[in-house]
């Protein structure tokens, strides 16, 4: 079977583009014909399509890519076999995704949300995102690569450094962890907690919000470390096994990339019990999951043209739809509390996450499983 992986290629440092590089790469390593290529690039996909000739084309996106993903693919005679995630709603493109012989999805929870706004999922599959374990791996705070960053982010030695990292931090629960760190501050005072985002303090998204907030509940503005920058694949190992805690009880999440590499490197990770962390962390076991305490129903929802309608407008739903979760700030503030005052629990559970990573999330396998499904539906050799 020959495959062309279609993403932000060559490789970038967003979600997407290192789930697409990681896939090609696996299917490289396990020994399959493939080609990469950018999702965006008609003139090197009509190429690809007429001299490589694909069996399939596997692109990775959400469904507003379905004109790249599904349509070109098609025009020429090339089988699409998107692999979606979810971004809240799935507005448009129903019949066309629906009607595939075959579509991965990241999580259940991304084909429960294309399933619950009228998309036809019978012939869905899910399919995780992979790690590389060999490169996100548990590396000692002693080590210093580590110990660097924990001097350079203002880290004591005697201090627990808690980490959340998104394109912005309050999608990731920043807010609600600023809330639980409030709850035990005073019982256990030597953290810092790290929000690393991709702009900076004057440029990021909720950035006035998450200052006032922090005033209001009276953090020590100086434990509350902001880092921002598009940091490389190469640097995050080290940064992530700087901490002692992961925490990212996301607002929305289809599946949490980042958690699971963070697990990989053996720190425990504290999320939410919902969407995407509930089929990748263990509650109890690899982290901690705080049970919903709210979310977000719209009952209508903007569409522009880029969404591939005709003109801008609104869409008013039969029934609102959640759109966000938040997470409980008490449960939060006992699983952080728990795993930032007992040494031995912390350890374990990541020496766990770490296990259970490598079993049951490495790149290379999860490749494999595509490859024998897409080979079983498509009925290819």
């Amino acid at each position: 079977m020959k495959s062309a992986v279609l993403y932000a290629h060559p490789v970038e440092t967003d979600g997407l583009s290192l789930q697409g590089d990681m896939l090609y790469r696996a299917l490289k390593k396990n020994g399959e014909e493939v080609m990469p290529c950018h999702w965006r690039s008609d003139v090197q996909k009509e190429w690809l399509y007429k001299t490589f000739r694909p069996d399939v084309a596997i692109g990775v996106g959400f469904w507003g890519y379905a004109p790249e993903l599904i349509l070109h693919p098609q025009k020429f005679g090339i089988t699409p076999v998107p692999w979606l995630v979810a971004d809240g709603w799935v507005a448009n493109y129903h019949d066309l995704i629906g009607g595939l012989p075959l579509a991965f999805v990241t999580s259940d929870w991304v084909r429960q949300t294309y399933a619950r706004d009228g998309v036809d999922t019978k012939n869905f599959a899910v399919a995780h995102i992979g790690v590389e374990p060999d490169f996100f791996r548990p590396i000692s705070k002693s080590d210093p690569r580590v110990s660097h960053i924990r001097k350079m982010l203002g880290v004591a030695e005697d201090e627990k450094m808690i980490l959340t990292v998104g394109g912005d931090v309050t999608s990731k629960g920043a807010q609600e962890v600023f809330r639980a760190l409030a709850k035990i501050d005073r019982e256990f005072a030597k953290w810092k907690y790290v929000c690393k985002s991709w702009e900076e303090e004057n440029e990021r998204d909720h950035s006035d919000e998450e200052v006032e907030l922090i005033e209001e509940l009276g953090l020590d503005r100086k434990k509350i470390v902001f880092a921002a920058g598009s940091y490389s694949r190469e640097f995050m190992p080290f940064l992530l096994n700087a901490a002692d805690i992961y925490a990212a009880p996301s607002r929305l999440e289809g599946y949490g990339m980042i958690q699971v590499e963070a697990q990989a490197c053996g720190i425990p990770v504290v999320s939410i019990d919902a969407m995407g962390p509930k089929e990748t962390i263990v509650h109890g076991k690899t982290g901690f999951l705080a049970r919903v305490a709210e979310t977000v129903d719209l009952e209508s929802e903007i569409i522009y043209p880029d969404m591939g309608f005709k003109k801008q407008g609104r869409i008013v739903f039969d029934e609102p739809k959640t759109f966000a979760y938040r997470a409980d700030v008490d449960e939060l503030a006992e699983y952080l509390f728990l795993l930032l005052t007992n040494t031995e629990r912390r350890a374990e559970m990541g020496r766990l996450a770490r296990e259970r990573a490598v079993q049951n999330f490495d790149y290379r396998k999860l490749a494999a499983q595509m490859t024998a499904t897409i080979k079983d539906r498509l009925q290819l050799s």
